[in-house]
């Protein structure tokens, strides 16, 4: 039986807003792609961490695809919250977008899935808290995590088979 304590999403939700100035970006006035995945990584790492109270390292950041730019003055905002979890391991979902603040314009940048293991005092993966969606749009993103971490195991033993020396 499953004894761990059971958390809702909502309680791993984290906010960063950012203005973007020139040190984020090129010159062309655009921000760089680098600094905002680095956002999401610690946007999506403090919701696990929240969520886990206990130190988190990333495993894997599923595509992230830029779909407008962010120019320098932007306000960028990045949320984050945990939408699946395993034994030892959680999913955030990440979405950035970017506002012009003399105009109001907002653009969705990007959604980015990322997943981090929690970890116990010396390094080790450790038990995380169980999640319990309470909206339907919580449950929604849930059973959409669950396909897609049965995609990354699929993923992950197609490279194990890859690896193993062929028997001659």
């Amino acid at each position: 039986m499953d004894e761990r304590i059971t958390k809702t999403p909502g309680e791993s939700r984290i906010t960063l807003t950012q203005l973007m100035g020139p040190a984020d970006g090129n010159v062309r006035g655009y921000v760089h792609g680098g600094f905002l995945m680095k956002l999401c990584d610690e946007a999506g790492a403090m919701a696990a961490t929240k969520h886990a109270r206990r130190p988190t390292v990333t495993v894997t950041v599923d595509q992230m695809t830029f779909r407008a730019p962010v120019h320098i003055g932007d306000l960028v905002t990045v949320n984050a919250v945990v939408t699946w979890v395993g034994r030892t391991s959680m999913e955030t979902r990440v979405t950035v977008t970017a506002e012009n603040v003399m105009t109001g314009d907002i653009a969705h940048t990007n959604t980015a899935y990322i997943v981090y293991v929690g970890l116990d005092r010396v390094g080790r993966p450790s038990t995380v808290p169980n999640l319990q969606p309470e909206t339907e749009e919580e449950q929604r993103l849930y059973d959409e995590a669950v396909e897609r971490q049965a995609f990354r195991l699929m993923l992950r033993e197609q490279e194990k088979a890859q690896r193993k020396p062929e028997s001659t």
